[in-house]
Parts: structure tokens; sequence; C-alpha cells
């Protein structure tokens, strides 16, 4: 292996940002948020031998620094990540070899496993890989571990195409394998991680042979180390940093009271009777809709005006409606992510490009809480509900003021954080006080004076969250990894108790809906009964 031997490492860091620092907080003691990408996948042996997964994943690690940085906490309000430069190629590997494991679960024994079970990541441990062999397609015993293929094997493979890989050649038949990606959530978000299971995937179903993808290892390190000065930015750079703003005194009076009459106009009055249980326990129920099917439910939609993603609003907002859940008056409030990578006007420069970083927001979908009497006009006011839910995405992302209200919202977020933090370590530690009362404060320290005049208050209650992935397909491309076939894929993350999200995403040509909630968290059958009606107006709705 080329690349000649630093043995002096050196160490990177940056403090986290305030969006950053509201995921870590929250994410200390049991892991919430922490995300997982499941994906099942078919492939020879021979592709998926421990010294082919770790070298792609060395590669993989050595690009995005921050899957191997660790965190530093020194307060609430200065948290960093810290990364120490790998010295060599071997140290990469090492790393690497570290951080995978090998188990013989099923996709759902794993999915539970990382859901429920002891956390599997932590402040030194940010990734982690677990591949699991579960089912095997051929009448020989699977060979443990699997030998690692030839330059020769692969070239055979390549040149028989896909159809060799999965169907004639007998030394070749597939095994059942499930991938799960573990990566904390203030790392990044879904698209990084759905970006970089496609690398991935292209590194390890690709032509390259064990050997040259240790060379390409070894050529990747000698481009950025040990030449790499201190003061580069090697780490990516925080959400707020990527979109700066040039903030004046002006400015940010503006900013504060725009924000703050955008948080008054949230008004949701609806929500999922929750019940308190000491244990939480997620559960993730998953339909995947045929192709043709799909092909007819996205057709259906474009006649309509609206995405996919739009109609899912408006089935959550029929199915919760059906049930006769909350007040009918107040309306259902449902929220979403916003992408904001085409926001950044900072842009990372080769080759410290990583896309590992957060770039989400988050907006706010308000749908009113009853039907219609008339039947005949159900599908109507579906259709109407679902480009409400098209219009107001859309004005949300394409605001003059999203910059701003994301720089406002993520600094409450992490005030937030930094508060419910602080308190719950002095609860665990047993000094934590009530704060005192606003009659009670210090006068010489008068309370801030709200931007607006002082309004009732309205309910701000949301039903639901919405992760609205959109066509994968776009993303995987599947044609890059001809040596082996995903056909599964599952996301999530930890969930704290009572938390409930539901993903909507199309891929490998299915429209694939799943429910992640906490079945202990909220009262008995309710959720249940929700999920019934909600796949009871897919088939009435889109067909």
């Amino acid at each position: 292996m080329n690349g000649t031997y630093n043995p002096l490492p050196t160490r990177y860091e940056r403090k986290m940002g305030d969006t950053e620092i509201s995921y870590f907080l929250p994410s200390r003691q049991t892991g919430v948020n922490d995300m997982y990408l499941h994906l099942g996948f078919r492939a020879a042996d021979n592709f998926v031998a421990p010294a082919r997964v770790r070298a792609v994943w060395a590669i993989l690690r050595l690009r995005h620094p921050l899957l191997c940085a660790s965190v530093q906490m020194h307060d609430y309000d200065d948290i960093r990540f810290v990364y120490d430069a790998p010295v060599s190629p071997e140290d990469l590997l090492r790393d690497a070899d570290a951080n995978i494991e090998y188990r013989t679960q099923t996709k759902d024994e794993l999915i539970d496993s990382y859901l429920n079970g002891p956390r599997t990541l932590s402040n030194t441990r940010l990734s982690y890989l677990i591949l699991s062999t579960s089912l095997v397609h051929s009448n020989n015993a699977m060979p443990s571990p699997p030998p690692t293929p030839s330059p020769s094997a692969h070239e055979d493979a390549m040149e028989g195409g896909e159809k060799t890989l999965f169907g004639q050649a007998e030394n070749l038949l597939t095994y059942q394998h499930d991938l799960l990606i573990c990566a904390m959530h203030f790392l990044g978000d879904g698209m990084a991680l759905h970006q970089f299971a496609n690398d991935f995937f292209g590194l390890l179903g690709g032509p390259e042979s064990d050997e040259q993808l240790i060379q390409r290892l070894s050529d990747e390190w000698s481009t950025r180390w040990p030449v790499t000065p201190q003061d580069l930015l090697v780490l990516p750079s925080a959400l707020e940093d990527n979109i700066p703003v040039k903030w004046s005194r002006l400015r940010r009076v503006v900013a504060a009271a725009d924000f703050e009459m955008s948080q008054q106009r949230l008004i949701g009055g609806q929500g999922f009777p929750r019940r308190k249980h000491p244990e939480r326990r997620t559960v993730v129920p998953t339909i995947a809709f045929p192709e043709e099917r799909t092909k007819a439910i996205l057709k259906k939609c474009k006649e309509n005006g609206v995405s996919i993603s739009a109609a899912l609003f408006a089935i959550c907002n029929f199915a919760w409606a059906r049930m006769g859940g909350g007040p009918a008056e107040l309306p259902s409030m449902m929220y979403s992510a916003l992408n904001l990578r085409p926001y950044f006007t900072v842009k990372p420069i080769a080759p410290w490009n990583s896309y590992w970083f957060l770039a989400i927001g988050y907006f706010n979908v308000i749908l009113p809480n009853f039907l219609p009497q008339a039947q005949g006009n159900l599908a109507n006011t579906f259709w109407h509900r679902a480009r409400m839910a098209k219009e107001q995405s859309t004005q949300a992302a394409k605001s003059p003021l999203v910059v701003s209200r994301t720089h406002e919202m993520a600094r409450e977020r992490s005030l937030r954080a930094q508060k419910w933090g602080k308190e719950d370590d002095e609860k665990e530690k047993g000094i934590w006080s009530p704060p005192t009362p606003p009659s009670e404060q210090d006068p010489r320290t008068p309370p801030r004076e709200p931007v607006l005049p002082a309004r009732v208050k309205a309910p701000s209650a949301a039903l639901i969250g919405l992760s609205l992935l959109g066509n994968l397909d776009g993303i995987y491309k599947h044609q890059n990894f001809p040596g082996l076939e995903l056909h599964t894929l599952t996301t999530g993350s930890r969930q704290r108790n009572g938390a409930m999200l539901l993903f909507g995403y199309t891929f490998k040509g299915k429209l694939w809906i799943s429910l992640g909630y906490d079945e202990n968290g909220f009262s008995e059958g309710v959720v249940e009964k929700f999920w019934e009606e909600a796949v009871n107006c897919v088939d009435e709705f889109l067909g």
C-alpha cells in the first residue's frame, strides 16, 4: 500500500451550530433521533466479503470526516466536533473495522434492536455499520467468513452482467443481506444518508476488485494527508454558516417580528391521546405498493395537480377526521422537513466537500378538521386539501424570508434544548429546583419585551410529522452497482416517548408508506385505528 506513514496525528475541531446543538443535547441519554437506514439486497457472497466491506467503509469515512469524529461537551452552548486525521491508509482500515458488526438477524430483528435495544451510537461512535446475512438462496451452506474475491472473479462476474450474477452461474448464487447504516442526526439529514448509501453500494457492487479498492483508499488518503494545513476547513460547516446573513440592527428587528408572526399563525388543535408508560417501544408498520399500482397512484396525483407528498398530508387529515378525533372547529397541523441545500451560499471546496452536514428546516401544513356531509363531495374535498397542502409547502419553500426564519428557529430550538438539557442534568444529580416565578424575579432584570403586541395564545399542537423523501430512485443509481440488487428500504430514528412520524417515498418503482411510533405512548388502539384509516384513504382516493 502506498502512502507515507505520519506518526503525529493532526486534530481538527469546531463548535456545533445551533441546529446541531438542538439535535445533540436531547440525544445524550437514550439516543433520541439517532438515524438508521436499512437496505435489503441480494448479492453473491464475494461482493460482501468482510475485506471488501471494510475497504468501502474506510474510503467513505475518509471522504466524510464527521462520520469518524467524536464529540466533546464543554458547556451547553460549547459543544465540539473533534476529528483526528488518519495517519495512514492502514489507520483508516483499522478504524473502519472497529465500526462494523456482522450479524445473522432478519431485517425486523435488526431494526427492532436498534430502535428499542441499548443505544448503538455514542459520543465516541457517531456512525456504525451492521451487515446481516439471514437467508441463503442456494443448497450450499454460507461460507464463514465468505472468501475474498480475486480480481478475475470480479471481471468474470461483470462480463456476465446481472443475468449471470442473479440467474445462471451456480457458483454465484445470491444471498439475502440486510445493511443497517447508523448515524447521529446532528451529523446530517436524510438526504446525506441516502446519498451515502448510493455511494456505498456504488463501490461495493461496482467493477473494482478488492485490491483496486485498497489502492483507491491509498490514493485518496494521499490527496488529503499529510499535506493538509492545520487551518483548512476539513470538517463541514454548520448549517447556519452555510446560509450566512449580514445582520444589521434593523434586519434583526424585522427578522424577529416576522418569525414571531409566522409562529402565531401556527394553529393546531388536534393531537393523539397519549398515556404515560415507563418503557418506550417503537414499531414501524410499512406498506409497499406494487409498481403498476404506484404508477396509477402517481398518475392520479398528477391529474389532480399535486405530488404524492401533498396527497399524504390529505391522507393523514382525512384519516384523523374520520376517527372523530379532536374538536371539529380546530384545524389539524402537521409538520415536515424543508431541504435547505438550495439556499446555501457557501460551497465546500474539494477534496473537503463532504455532503454529511445538516441542511433541514421545518414547515407546517394546516388543514380543516371536518368532512363534508355529502358523501359525493368527499373526493373533491380530498384533492382540494391536497392542493392546499401543496400551496402551503410551496409558500414555505419559496418565502424570501426562509433564511432569516431558519436562523431564528435554530436559535430558539438551541436555547430550548440547552434549557432542557441543563434541567435534565440537574434532576439526575438531584440539584434541580423549579424556576423562580416572574412575580418574584429581581426587578432589576426586567423580562424581555415581546416584539409584537400580546395576543390570546391559540392552541398549536401538531397532530403528526411527515418525512416525505420523494423519489429515491433519483438518488440510487442502480445501474452503477450491477453486482447486487437492492429491493427493500426502511428508514427512521430512535424516538422519544410518545413520538410518531410518517414516512413516504418511492423506491425501486414502488410507493412505500411507513409509520414509526411508540406503541406504549398512546391510548390503546388509537394509532392502529389511524393507520387503518390512512391505508383505507389511500385505497379510496389514490386508487
